[in-house]
């Protein structure tokens, strides 16, 4: 019977795409590398302004929708609570979406626009330094999570509101496509779901492991080891696999909740026993930029490169094209996590609780962690350019680490933050992913189900990662996530046309009953029988 429940054309095609991208850049990595690489250039250098563009009118439709009725609609029964209280509730939607890259972002990412700083300014100057602290902000940003946030709309309004037991992003647009969703095209559009999580999550696999392993070999002076990675991505495996399996109370919560109060004690250490007045002046000071120059930077494309005495840099397409496709790769996993976390929230809870706050932790992470590092840059404590440049990023970021009282103490729990980051990334996506690949879900996929997704979210990265490959993966991915683009528009209109409908049309009966939180419930719906003896209060004589 537990059989049935599996969406099987969606389960193994899935796997089959997966099986049929990565076996030839085991293969032919080279000539994969060399293909892959042409197309995301194309991609990044041809349609960077339509990422830029969607950016930008998805974060507008988000804050329409907020301050509108359909933000006021509860996701859940009246008087139902929020499933989650809020410390858990933003813990997990946190650690879903960002994982053990923002350690890696927030503590160099500035390093990089320092030395080749945007809008064609000379790098290592004094306007680079205002702009590398801020830009790594405005990346991981309220647009950021803009992103993150539309699919959960619909996802979560169906889920809750119509009761309709499916996790799917093909489901979610079903009031625009209507029965196509139920042929080819609705399975198309979940395995390519799929597909990008798959490769999304090889792209924090290649950042997370290496940098794990440099604080192990800070640590234990064990030599950095593709087998070394190798262990470390298995240890990773088994953490998350166990957390899934252990399904959202039990796992996925207590490692987020834990994971949230470790994030919170490095980041207050830094802070006290840092440069305190430094790290909170230049923080301040980004936020001052961003919202100075927040359009500027949404929509800068370098329209003039190469013509006449312009330079073009590839500044955008390198970084903020790169993220907003990053995001949107995956945009439907983090949304379909949250919006499975939000019962009992308004759709205006849910939508600036995500954005709020997803923003204010990055701003937390780069702020504290980032402008600790370029502190040290510019007092001369410590030279991180040109570390990265000789020994890479992530030797420089447990290096920088390094630099602070109780060095042993502070890589150590630096290591552990980014090994459960990375698993509470993982356990999410494995339960999305197990979700999605099943007909319906009404609690919790089938354990096995996300046993099946957890292994092979790790077991095909560490495959590439011996031969290479894993870089090639992640810009798959992304190639491959373009679609995206097309379906988040998809999700919008299918979200304003459904809850607009069942709003609207109260005297439907088939309409379910919407809850808005207004300081009182609203007047319930009424069946056609009740307005027919309305009208005709007497009955009719014989």
């Amino acid at each position: 019977m537990r059989q049935r429940q599996i969406d099987w054309p969606t389960f193994i095609g899935a796997f089959l795409l997966l099986l049929a991208v990565t076996l030839p850049l085991i293969l032919f990595p080279e000539e994969g590398k060399e293909i892959v690489g042409k197309a995301n250039t194309f991609m990044t250098t041809n349609f960077g302004v339509l990422y830029l563009a969607m950016g930008l009118i998805v974060f507008a439709f988000l804050l329409y929708v907020a301050f509108s009725k359909n933000g006021h609609v509860k996701l859940g029964d009246e008087g139902q609570k929020p499933e989650f209280n809020s410390f858990s509730w933003a813990a997990m939607l946190f650690a879903a979406g960002i994982g053990s890259s923002i350690l890696y972002w927030s503590v160099i990412e500035w390093v990089y626009y320092y030395q080749g700083p945007p809008f064609g300014l000379a790098g290592e100057s004094t306007e680079a330094i205002q702009w590398a602290t801020a830009y790594g902000i405005f990346h991981w940003g309220p647009i950021a999570w803009s992103i993150y946030t539309l699919p959960a709309l619909p996802i979560a309004y169906f889920f809750y509101v119509r009761k309709r037991p499916v996790l799917k992003v093909s489901e979610a647009i079903r009031p625009v496509l209507g029965g196509l969703i139920d042929g080819p095209l609705g399975k198309i559009i979940d395995i390519l779901f799929i597909f990008g999580l798959l490769g999304g999550a090889g792209t924090t696999l290649a950042l997370g492991t290496p940098m794990i392993a440099q604080g192990v070999t800070y640590l234990t002076g064990w030599p950095v080891t593709l087998w070394l990675q190798a262990v470390i991505m298995l240890v990773c495996t088994a953490i998350f696999a166990v957390s899934s399996y252990s399904g959202l109370r039990r796992g996925i919560k207590l490692l987020s909740d834990i994971n949230l109060w470790l994030a919170l004690f490095i980041l207050a250490f830094i802070l006290v026993f840092g440069p305190t007045r430094f790290i909170l002046e230049t923080t301040f000071n980004s936020l001052g930029i961003l919202l100075d120059n927040f359009f500027k930077m949404a929509t800068w494309v370098e329209p003039f490169g190469d013509i006449g005495e312009f330079t073009q840099t590839g500044f955008p397409e390198a970084w903020t094209v790169f993220y907003w496709a990053w995001w949107l790769v995956y945009a439907p996993f983090v949304g379909l996590f949250v919006a499975r976390i939000s019962r009992g929230r308004t759709i205006r809870e849910m939508i600036f609780g995500t954005m709020i706050y997803g923003t204010l932790g990055c701003v937390l992470f780069f702020g504290i962690m980032g402008n600790y590092g370029l502190h040290l840059q510019l007092t001369g404590q410590f030279d991180a350019m040109s570390h990265i440049n000789e020994f890479g990023a992530p030797a420089t970021i447990i290096a920088i680490i390094s630099q602070l009282p109780f060095p042993g103490l502070m890589v150590g729990a630096f290591t552990i933050l980014a090994i459960i980051f990375l698993a509470t990334t993982f356990d999410s996506s494995s339960f999305i992913l197990a979700s999605v690949a099943q007909k319906e879900v009404e609690n919790e996929p089938l354990r096995w189900n996300r046993l099946f997704w957890a292994f092979t979210l790790s077991i095909m990265p560490l495959a590439l990662m011996f031969l290479g490959g894993l870089d090639t993966l992640q810009t798959a991915s992304i190639v491959g996530g373009f679609p995206l683009i097309f379906i988040m528009f998809l999700l919008a209109w299918s979200f304003m046309r459904a809850s607009n409908h069942d709003i609207n049309a109260s005297d439907n009966y088939e309409s379910p009953t919407i809850y808005i939180k207004r300081g009182k419930k609203k007047k319930k719906k009424r069946s056609p029988l009740e307005v027919l003896k309305d009208q005709n209060p007497d009955p009719p004589d014989d």
